[in-house]
């Protein structure tokens, strides 16, 4: 019977996690209208290096913006802004994230653009510190994951709206255990959340003049969290009646992503945050650039030495035909109980018997694996073998049970 001093203990933290979360979704109520960005001048681009080889690559990014938007940073509808203070080491001494100096400057752009920073783990010396994209997502609210995939060659041009701050990740480290044996996550979705990444999604597709919304879940497994975000699709796609939607489930979708007769019908997908495999980091992309590299693998193969297609059966006829040399099979020498392959020396087998000539057996006599030779040898002796015997053999390979019986003479 459970102990219900643990039960106690697990309800306690889940009434926690659900206090916290119920305070979230009445702030998103509340949350103010998005902004337009078109009536703001100037408009704050935040440079933040982080730290590593982020402030390097952040400085030698700004130089290629600031040259190709140089117009709007001539005229003042541009501003860049270096933002310093999110290396380890500072983050490490403010025991915080983000320290409260560097947040309030960031809060101050329109937006930011963020070198690398690193994330403490276990054993690496610095304070066990939340990862600074993490806290920013949550800081700010940055709900909406992005993600455009294009190959023109291809037909292939993707926009992924992923959320970015429910799902596993918003109480990603409030997790239980409740004993020894059982740990319990939790996974968040909201109404308010599902609808604004998905208004979102619908939104890019009528502006930019697509046709299809794909909503990605699991929502035949994960019943009440996936089904809340597919039922919440149903509502937000009767305020655009020009765009079309349709539900896939993850795996199936990302199966199809790879596949060039159905990588077409995908337009907009917009995913919670888990799902987040199938979009441009995970293995739907590594899928369909693997098979990218292997089909000019095989046309680099075929400007070499032809398409087999259009050789003749003997390599000559066709001009791009390149015939292959046939190698000659290497010649076997005995020599004193060691066996010599064009030149590199196999060590002789331990027992005396193989320094002896050996008669050569029979054609059907000779195993042609030594898990076949053991075998052969437990045939009594003096059996005959002959066409019986070797189906038997045959059987024997095969793992069937067979009985062998003295062949007459």
């Amino acid at each position: 019977m459970a102990d219900n001093q643990i039960i106690d203990a697990a309800k306690e933290h889940f009434g926690q996690v659900v206090a916290q979360q119920l305070e979230r979704v009445e702030r998103l109520k509340n949350e103010p209208d998005w902004v337009d960005y078109s009536s703001i001048s100037p408009i704050v681009v935040g440079m933040l290096g982080g730290d590593g080889i982020g402030p390097s690559i952040s400085a030698e990014t700004q130089t290629v913006l600031e040259h190709l938007l140089r117009g709007e940073v001539d005229s003042g509808k541009l501003e860049f802004r270096v933002i310093d203070g999110l290396t380890i080491e500072n983050r490490a001494e403010q025991m915080q994230s983000i320290p409260d100096d560097v947040l309030a400057e960031i809060k101050d752009c329109h937006v930011t653009l963020k070198g690398p920073t690193h994330t403490p783990e276990q054993g690496d010396g610095w304070p066990n510190l939340e990862s600074a994209n993490v806290a920013m997502r949550k800081e700010l609210d940055l709900f909406a994951n992005i993600r455009p995939v294009r190959i023109p060659a291809e037909g292939i041009d993707w926009t992924f709206f992923r959320e970015n701050t429910e799902d596993m990740y918003a109480v990603g480290n409030q997790g239980i255990n409740v004993t020894e044996d059982l740990g319990i996550d939790f996974r968040v979705i909201t109404s308010q959340g599902s609808r604004r990444i998905i208004d979102a999604a619908f939104a890019h597709a009528q502006r930019t003049g697509r046709e299809r919304v794909t909503i990605v879940t699991k929502a035949n497994i994960i019943k009440t969290t996936d089904g809340k975000f597919l039922d919440i699709a149903r509502e937000v796609s009767q305020n655009y009646p020009g765009i079309e939607w349709d539900g896939w489930y993850i795996d199936i979708m990302t199966a199809a992503l790879i596949n060039p007769a159905r990588q077409k019908d995908f337009q907009v997908p917009a995913l919670p945050n888990l799902r987040r495999h199938s979009d441009g980091r995970g293995g739907a992309d590594t899928g369909w650039r693997r098979d990218r590299r292997k089909r000019e693998r095989r046309q680099a193969a075929r400007d070499v030495r032809g398409d087999p297609r259009q050789r003749s059966q003997d390599g000559a006829g066709e001009p791009s035909a390149v015939r292959r040399p046939k190698l000659a099979a290497p010649r076997r020498s005995h020599d004193a109980g060691a066996h010599r392959l064009h030149g590199h020396r196999r060590e002789a087998a331990q027992s005396h018997r193989h320094l002896r000539p050996v008669r050569a057996k029979a054609r059907h006599d000779r195993p042609r694996h030594r898990r076949d030779q053991r075998r052969v040898r437990r045939v009594p002796h003096g059996h005959r073998r002959g066409s019986e015997d070797r189906r038997s053999l045959a059987k024997v390979r095969r793992g069937d049970r067979v009985d062998i019986a003295p062949s007459k003479v």
